[in-house]
C-alpha cells in the first residue's frame, strides 16, 4: 500500500474502507489476544489508520469488539439463510446448508476462536448472550428445524429431535477449525489446504447424511 493510500485510508474521507480495515485488523487481534489482551494501538497500526479514527468509528474497545461479534454472527447467519432459502428438495438443501456453513468458516478461519472466547466470557455474564441468541442463533435454529421437519414429512429424513441434532450437526461442521492446528502437528498435513478442506467438507456431508437420511425402504441410509 502506498503512503498516499494509507493516508487516505486513515482519514474520515473513506469511511467504509477505513471501517472494514479496522474490523479486519480487530478480528486478528481479538482472535490472537482475546478481549482483555487486545490493544487498540495494534489494531489501528495493522489497519493503517490513526487511533483517533478508530475511536471515531467505534466508541471504545468494547464497542469495537461488539462490532466484530456482529460481523461474525451476521455473516454466518446470512450464509446459512441463503442456503436454506433455496427451492430444493430437503436432502439437497441439507447438503447446500452444510457446504455454505463450512465454506463460510473456511473463508474466515479465525471466527471460531472469537465465538469460543465469547461463550467463555458470556458464561460469567449470561445476559451477554441474550442479544446474540435472539438475533442470530434463534433464526438459524428455526430455519434448520423447519428443514428437518420438511425432510421428515417428505420421507427423506428420519425423525430427530432438533434440540439435540442441530447442535451436534453444527459441532461437526465447526469443530474441525478449532482442532486444525493440533491435527497438523499430529498428521504433518496442512488441515487448511484446499485439498484437505474439500475432503473434510465431503466427509461432513457423508457423516450427517448417514445420521439423518433414510433410503427408499425406510431404513437409515
Amino acid at each position: 500500500m502506498s503512503a498516499l493510500a494509507k493516508f487516505r485510508l486513515g482519514t474520515r474521507g473513506r469511511p467504509e474502507q477505513s471501517r472494514k480495515a479496522i474490523l479486519k485488523a480487530a478480528v486478528h487481534e481479538f482472535a490472537r489476544e482475546g478481549v482483555a489482551g487486545a490493544r487498540t494501538d495494534a489494531i489501528a497500526g495493522s489497519a493503517g489508520v490513526n487511533k483517533a479514527l478508530l475511536y471515531y468509528y467505534f466508541k471504545d474497545k468494547e464497542g469495537l469488539y461488539q462490532a466484530v461479534l456482529d460481523q461474525v454472527f451476521s455473516g454466518v447467519r446470512a450464509a446459512i439463510h441463503n442456503a436454506l432459502s433455496q427451492n430444493l428438495p430437503p436432502r439437497e438443501k441439507l447438503a447446500g446448508y452444510v457446504c455454505a456453513h463450512f465454506d463460510y468458516i473456511a473463508s474466515n478461519p479465525l471466527y471460531p476462536r472469537i465465538v469460543q472466547a465469547e461463550f467463555l466470557r458470556a458464561g460469567r455474564d449470561p445476559s451477554r448472550l441474550e442479544r446474540i441468541a435472539k438475533h442470530y442463533f434463534r433464526p438459524v435454529f428455526l430455519e434448520l428445524s423447519a428443514l428437518l421437519k420438511e425432510g421428515e414429512q417428505s420421507g427423506e429424513f428420519r425423525r430427530v429431535d432438533p434440540i439435540h441434532f442441530i447442535p451436534s450437526m453444527i459441532s461437526v461442521i465447526v469443530f474441525y477449525f478449532n482442532t486444525a492446528p493440533i491435527m497438523k502437528l499430529m498428521t504433518g498435513a496442512d488441515s487448511m489446504s484446499p485439498e484437505r478442506l474439500a475432503e473434510r467438507r465431503t466427509a461432513i456431508i457423508d457423516f450427517i447424511s448417514a445420521a439423518l437420511l433414510i433410503d427408499r425402504k425406510g431404513e437409515r441410509k
